[in-house]
């Protein structure tokens, strides 16, 4: 991995062993953004306040080895990403204005994708989520993982049921709470459709009544136009000296007639004189017909009008013409055949709450039994560790117990007992600490000393991270209040881990990074105005001179020089 313009670390590169690896150095160092470089890799948020001052953006690059067909090479050659010789190529950039980026195998991807990936690749213990587990909702998370799929199989059914339980719920005490609701929109679609059912009206109605009317209303008017222009075209039988243009257009045509056999050009004029006469002849008779059928009745008239206004009637409430006013009876009807459903469907949705409380039940004590039977053994190899770290009389337990926080799913197990149910079953998951024998179990949060509590923490998350399928592992100062013995055996447990798996660890125990296969220092240099800081491997002399430091705070005391010597080789016979 390499770090650049990340908080106090200028230009670093760090390089993992694949067995134990151990990051020290002093105070204010940047251990820290070794950890934090890692959480960048992996998906971690972004702070603006991690780049450098002066430098436009931290860069953190990584190169991961990765097993062709895992689920991490798999979930990145998904996403576009390219294996480089059997290993994925990361990369994360922040800007000093916030903004990040990410890479992943020659791809920019969203950032979403490293934390996808980092589940599959590493876990993470550190000193946030050693206070995080002091929270009983993590206690659970932690022994459901422990459990694996036996407790896996009942809880995705049992997660399935409860959502359909709330989901049922939820429909249930809508229909019910809004019942006044639903029943004063029934009624007012009833009238609705009464009162459009009353006037029956027609598609297009309003359009041909319209028309009508506008018809009727200039009766006199119409009358008296057409028998004008049947006159012109005509003529009036009461003045036989009158002229039309019938009687013209005919004479025009007798004329032409007369000569069209000396020119074509002639005839066709004559043809066309001759269908003006019949197009004339046949207006004026539709002028005549229209005038006798012309109807200026005003009992019709006011018949039509009160048609109308019936129809505008509908239009003012419902829509804006009769085909609206249709649609909203069409869909008024299918919406009101659904109110009054209700009823029904208050039934069918209570009688399937009812099954899915008893079927939650059901699955609940399932849930419990699966969660009891993982929490003697979990607590059981927990307290094996805690013998291994200087805690050979500790006990712990877990207690699983029902929920007391009450939901609106709740209900009654197949024997008729109450059970409040949750979203992750009916049992609420503590862990439990006798530091002593004759001590009482104490929840781990009150019951340890902050020394204790280190250790418990540890031990907790080795089983736990024994569980977890991923490769790495990465601890950062879990060991904080632990020291002599207890650190000795810190340190040899870690080195055992890592026989099976890649281990890094921050420490500042100088017990703990005598048993790493690499050991790795951050230095600090100052320049009187800015600080750098790398990362540089500790071999042979280097690295005695390093533990040395750490235990007497003096790199060339002759004591500490042998203490160190002497830790160095009672971790390699003890691994």
């Amino acid at each position: 991995m390499r770090i650049r313009a990340l908080g106090v670390i200028d230009d670093a590169v760090v390089e993992l062993s694949p067995g134990f690896t151990a990051v020290t150095g002093e105070t204010g160092a940047g251990k820290t953004m070794v950890v934090t470089s890692l959480g960048l890799l992996l998906g971690g948020r972004a702070d603006a306040a991690l780049v450098r001052v002066g430098a436009r953006a931290a860069v953190v690059e990584g190169r991961i080895a990765v097993a062709p067909g895992s689920a991490a090479a798999d979930r990145a050659q998904e996403a576009g990403a390219e294996l480089d010789d059997g290993a994925l190529l990361v990369s994360r950039t922040v800007s000093a204005e916030g903004r990040s980026r990410a890479h992943v195998g020659g791809r920019t991807v969203p950032v979403g994708l490293l934390a996808e990936l980092a589940d599959d690749l590493v876990a993470v213990h550190g000193q946030t989520d050693q206070q995080g587990l002091l929270r009983p909702a993590r206690q659970r998370q932690a022994l459901d993982r422990y459990a694996g799929d036996a407790v896996a199989g009942p809880l995705a059914a049992y997660t399935a049921a409860y959502r359909e339980l709330r989901e049922v719920t939820a429909e249930l005490d809508e229909l019910t709470t809004r019942a006044r609701e639903r029943a004063r929109e029934a009624d007012l679609l009833r009238f609705g459709l009464e009162e459009i059912a009353a006037a029956d009206p027609r598609p297009g109605e309003d359009t041909e009544l319209a028309a009508e009317a506008e018809r009727l209303g200039h009766a006199e008017a119409l009358a008296s136009a057409a028998a004008a222009a049947h006159t012109a075209l005509a003529g009036d039988p009461e003045d036989p000296e009158g002229v039309d243009a019938g009687t013209l257009v005919a004479g025009a045509h007798r004329a032409l007639e007369a000569v069209r056999a000396h020119d074509p050009v002639l005839a066709q004029l004559a043809d066309r004189l001759g269908e003006v006469s019949i197009l004339l002849s046949d207006v004026a008779g539709d002028l005549a017909g229209y005038a006798d059928g012309l109807d200026a009745d005003p009992l019709r008239l006011a018949a039509v009008e009160e048609r109308r206004a019936a129809l505008a009637h509908l239009t003012r409430k419902y829509a804006d013409d009769i085909a609206g006013v249709l649609e909203w009876a069409e869909h008024g009807a299918a919406r009101l055949a659904g109110l009054e459903g209700d009823d029904d469907r208050i039934r069918e949705l209570t009688a399937r709450r009812e099954e899915l409380r008893a079927g939650l039940g059901a699955l609940a004590a399932a849930l419990t039994d699966a969660r009891t039977r993982a929490a003697g053994r979990f607590a059981d190899a927990v307290t094996a560790e805690l013998a291994e770290l200087a805690m050979p009389h500790a006990r712990v337990t877990f207690a699983v117990r029902q929920t007391d926080a009450p939901d609106p799913a709740d209900g009654v197990d197949a024997g008729g007992r109450p059970v409040l149910f949750g979203p992750h079953g009916a049992d609420e998951v503590e862990l439990l600490l006798a530091p002593h024998p004759g001590a009482p179990p104490r929840p781990i949060a009150k019951g340890a000393s902050g020394g204790e509590l280190s250790r418990v923490m540890l031990a907790v998350e080795v089983v736990f991270a024994g569980s977890a399928p991923v490769p790495t592992y990465l601890f950062d100062e879990v060991d904080a209040g632990v020291g002599g013995r207890a650190a000795v055996e810190v340190g040899r447990r870690l080195a055992r881990l890592a026989r099976t798996a890649q281990v890094v660890v921050v420490t500042h125990l100088p017990q703990v990074a005598a048993f790493a296969d690499r050991h790795l220092v951050v230095e600090k240099t100052s320049d009187g105005s800015v600080t750098r800081s790398g990362v540089r491997a500790m071999e042979g002399e280097d690295r005695v001179r390093e533990l040395s430091r750490m235990l007497a705070g003096q790199e060339d005391s002759r004591l500490a020089r042998a203490h160190a010597e002497e830790l160095l080789a009672a971790a390699r016979a003890g691994r």
